[in-house]
C-alpha cells in the first residue's frame, strides 16, 4: 500500500493524475478486493471510424438484477491497473477502487476507461490538446468527439446491462478529453464533469500565462511524459527526472537560458516539450487548441470542478463554464450548467480531504462535503433519475470565512469592480494618490532572480499557491503595498484586474503581481507541544503577520498590446500594462491586511526574461541584462488593481 501510496505522489507531479490520487484515497477506505468481488473486468479494442482501435476497459457489476449508466474516463496515463508499483494491463489485474469516490462504486455504474489515442495500448497518433477542426488531420490522428461518439455507439451494442445513459469525467488532461467529447456529442451521453479541464494551454493553463513560460512544472512534466510507439504496456510507472540536486533554483539558474535547460534533458524528453517552447506566441498552434471556442451544441448536463489553489489549470474551469454558458440556448430547456470551485490544488477534491493547504486551514473537509453533496448526486439524478435537490449553478467555497456560497452566475453578479491603489511609501488605498512621489523603482537582475518559494524544492510544490510571502517582501527587488487594517471584511469574488504604468531600462520585462492577505501580528498558532526527552526541534512558522498568497500571476511586458504581435518597449518610456489574475474567491477578514506585491521574476517557476527584445528561447546566457523598472503612481498614470468586491445580498452558504 506505501508502494502504491509513494507512485501515487509522484504521478501527481504529472496533469491529470489526480486520478492515481482518487484510487490511492479510496484503497485506504476499502479492501483491495472489493472491486473484484464486485466487478468483472474486460478489455476491449474498440474500432474508431478511420480503423484505429482504442484500448478500453470495462468494469460491470456482478448484480445483473439492473441495468447500469456508463461512467467514463478517457485518458492519456494509462488505463491499467496498479499491482505494487507497476501500473499493468489483462483481466487479472483488478484496481483498489473505481469512479470519483466510493459512492459510485457502492451504487454500481459501469466503469469504462479508455487510453486515447496514440497512447499506452491505444493505436494512432496523440496530439497536445487535439485540435477540434483539423483539415490537415494526419493518418492516425482523430477528433476527440468523434472517437468519444464512436466509443458510446460500440459500447451501448457490446455492453449487457446498460440503461442506455452515458456520463464522462476526468482531471486535468482527462477533464479536456471530457470537455471535447460533448461537442456534437452521442445522444445517449446524458451527463459530464469536466474537473480542472486543460482548456487553453497558452492563456492561464500548463504552458503559459500571459506569456510567460511556467518553466519549472513543464520541465518535470515533459520529462516523464514522452512519445510512444503504441500499442505498448509501458511505463508501468511514473519515471522522475533526476536533477542531481534537491535545488530546482539553483539547477535551473545554473544554466540560464532554455537551450541550456533543455541540454539537460534526452532527445527524448524533449520531442513534446520543444513545440510548446518553440511556440512562444498566440499562434496558430495554440490558437487550434483552445477547445472553449467550441464548446457548442452541448446536449448533456455539465457540471465544471476547479480548485481554486491549482497550480497547473486554474484558468480551465473559468473558461470552460464560461463558454457554454455564453453558447447555451436561452430558455428553460437548455440543459444544466455548473460550476464547482473550492480550496483545492490540482485534483484535490479527489485525492485529500480538502481540510488545509500548507499552513492554511479552511475549517471542514471541503472535498469529502463536494463528492457526497454535489459530484454524486449530479451524476445520480442525469444518469439514474435519482430526485433530490435541485443543484445551483454555481457553489463556491469562500476561502478566509471558509464557508460554501451558492450563485446564479459566476463571478457573482453582486460583485461591484472597485480600484485599490498603489501610493507612496509602500501604502495601499481605495482613494487615488496625491500629488508627491510619481514612481517606485528596483533593479531586475535576471542572474538573481525572485524565487517563488523560500525552500528546496524540484518542480513546482503546489503549497505555494499559499505560501508564505515574507521572504520575498523583505527583498530590494520586490516592491510591497499594503493597506491599513481592515476595519471590515472585504470579499474579493472573481478576477482581479492588475492596470499598472511601468517603464524599464531594458526593451522587454516581465511583471509578476501578487495578492496578499496579511495576517494580523497576533493570530493564532497552532499549538504544538514537546514531550520529555525529545530533541529541539525546527522552529514552527508564527502565523502572526503571515503572508498568504491569494493569487499570483506573470506577465511578459512585450504581449501587452497583443500575445499575437510582440512589441519592444521603448526605454525610460512609460507603458500601460492591463490584465487579469485568475478568478479568486476570498475574503479579507476585519483585523487583517490587503497586500500587493510587484517584481520581475518568480524563479523557476516561470522561465527568466532576459530584458532584451527577442526571441526568448533562442537567447544566450549573455543576453540576460539588469534593467531597472519603475511602477508609477502619479496623476494619470495611477497604478491599481481592479478587485470585484462583493456587495452581499444575503447569498446561500452552507456550513459543511
Amino acid at each position: 500500500m506505501m508502494k502504491l501510496k509513494r507512485l501515487c505522489q509522484a504521478m501527481l507531479l504529472a496533469l491529470g493524475a489526480a486520478t492515481f490520487a482518487a484510487q490511492a484515497l479510496a484503497a485506504d477506505e476499502a479492501p483491495a478486493n472489493l472491486v473484484q468481488e464486485k466487478y468483472t473486468k474486460y478489455e476491449f479494442r474498440i474500432p474508431m471510424r478511420d480503423g484505429v482501435k482504442l484500448m478500453t476497459v470495462v468494469y460491470v457489476p456482478k448484480d445483473s438484477s439492473k441495468t447500469y449508466p456508463f461512467l467514463i474516463v478517457r485518458s492519456p496515463y494509462g488505463s491499467g491497473s496498479f499491482a505494487g508499483a507497476e501500473n499493468h494491463y489483462g483481466v487479472d489485474f483488478y484496481p483498489s477502487s473505481l469512479g470519483p469516490g466510493k459512492e459510485f462504486q457502492e451504487a454500481g455504474y459501469i466503469f469504462v476507461n479508455q487510453d486515447v489515442r496514440g497512447r499506452y495500448m491505444s493505436e494512432g497518433k496523440w496530439q497536445e490538446a487535439t485540435p477540434h477542426q483539423n483539415p490537415d488531420k494526419k493518418p492516425g490522428e482523430g477528433i476527440e468527439s468523434q472517437d468519444m461518439y464512436d466509443t458510446v455507439e460500440w459500447l451501448l451494442k457490446n455492453i449487457g446491462g446498460n440503461n442506455g445513459k452515458v456520463g464522462i469525467w476526468g482531471i486535468s488532461y482527462p477533464g479536456f478529453y471530457t470537455s471535447a467529447s460533448i461537442i456534437d456529442s452521442h445522444p445517449a451521453i446524458k451527463a459530464a464533469s469536466p474537473q480542472a479541464p486543460v482548456t487553453n494551454l497558452y492563456k492561464g493553463d500548463d504552458s503559459y500565462h500571459n506569456g510567460a513560460f511556467m518553466l519549472a512544472a513543464n520541465f518535470d512534466f515533459y520529462a516523464s511524459f514522452t512519445e510512444q510507439k503504441n500499442p505498448t504496456p509501458e511505463p508501468r510507472g511514473w519515471r522522475s527526472f533526476d536533477y542531481g540536486t534537491p535545488d530546482g533554483y539553483r539547477f535551473f539558474l545554473k544554466q540560464l537560458s532554455l537551450g541550456n535547460i533543455l541540454a539537460q534533458m534526452s532527445p527524448e524528453q524533449r520531442e513534446l516539450l520543444m513545440p510548446t517552447i518553440q511556440h512562444d506566441t498566440y499562434d496558430a498552434f495554440w490558437q487550434s487548441r483552445d477547445i472553449s471556442r467550441h464548446l457548442r451544441n452541448i446536449s448533456a448536463a455539465v457540471l465544471t470542478v476547479g480548485g481554486l489553489f491549482d497550480a497547473e489549470d486554474v484558468a480551465g474551469p473559468f473558461y470552460t463554464y464560461q463558454s457554454i454558458r455564453a453558447n447555451r440556448p436561452a430558455n428553460a430547456k437548455a440543459p444544466y450548467n455548473g460550476l464547482v470551485i473550492g480550496p483545492w490544488v490540482h485534483g484535490g477534491w479527489a485525492g485529500a480531504d480538502g481540510k488545509s493547504l500548507g499552513l492554511v486551514q479552511f475549517g471542514s473537509k471541503t472535498s469529502e462535503y463536494y463528492r457526497k453533496n454535489i459530484l454524486f448526486p449530479f451524476f445520480e439524478q442525469h444518469l439514474k433519475g435519482v430526485q433530490g435537490k435541485a443543484l445551483p449553478e454555481v457553489h463556491a467555497f469562500e476561502t478566509g470565512t471558509n464557508v460554501w456560497r451558492e450563485y446564479a452566475s459566476w463571478p457573482p453578479k453582486q460583485a461591484k469592480q472597485v480600484s485599490l491603489y498603489l501610493q507612496a511609501d509602500g501604502k495601499l488605498s481605495w482613494q487615488q494618490p496625491a500629488a508627491g512621489a510619481a514612481f517606485d523603482e528596483y533593479i531586475a537582475d535576471p542572474k538573481k532572480p525572485v524565487p517563488f518559494i523560500n525552500y528546496p524544492a524540484t518542480g513546482a510544490p503546489r503549497e505555494y499557491m499559499v505560501s508564505d510571502q515574507r521572504f520575498a517582501s523583505q527583498r530590494p527587488d520586490v516592491l510591497s503595498y499594503m493597506t491599513d487594517v481592515l476595519e471590515d471584511d472585504v470579499t474579493v469574488a472573481g478576477p482581479v484586474q492588475p492596470q499598472l504604468f511601468v517603464s524599464t531600462t531594458g526593451t522587454d520585462a516581465d511583471f509578476v503581481v501578487k495578492l496578499i492577505d496579511v495576517y494580523p501580528d497576533d493570530y493564532p498558532d497552532t499549538p504544538q507541544r514537546r514531550k520529555r526527552g525529545e530533541d529541539i526541534p525546527v522552529p514552527e512558522t508564527a502565523m502572526g503577520g503571515y503572508q498568504q498568497l491569494v493569487r499570483g500571476e506573470p506577465f511578459r511586458g512585450k504581449f501587452r498590446n497583443s500575445f499575437e504581435k510582440p512589441e519592444a518597449f521603448v526605454p525610460g518610456e512609460v507603458s500601460k500594462l492591463q490584465f487579469a489574475l485568475p478568478d479568486v474567491n476570498h475574503t479579507f477578514r476585519r483585523g487583517h491586511r490587503i497586500m500587493v506585491q510587484i517584481q520581475s521574476s518568480w524563479f523557476p517557476l516561470v522561465d527568466l526574461n532576459p530584458q532584451k527584445f527577442m526571441h526568448i528561447p533562442s537567447a544566450k546566457p549573455e543576453d540576460f541584462v539588469k534593467a531597472t523598472q519603475r511602477v508609477y503612481h502619479a496623476p494619470g498614470q495611477y497604478s491599481a488593481l481592479v478587485l470585484p468586491v462583493l456587495q452581499r445580498a444575503n447569498p446561500t452558504q452552507h456550513q459543511p
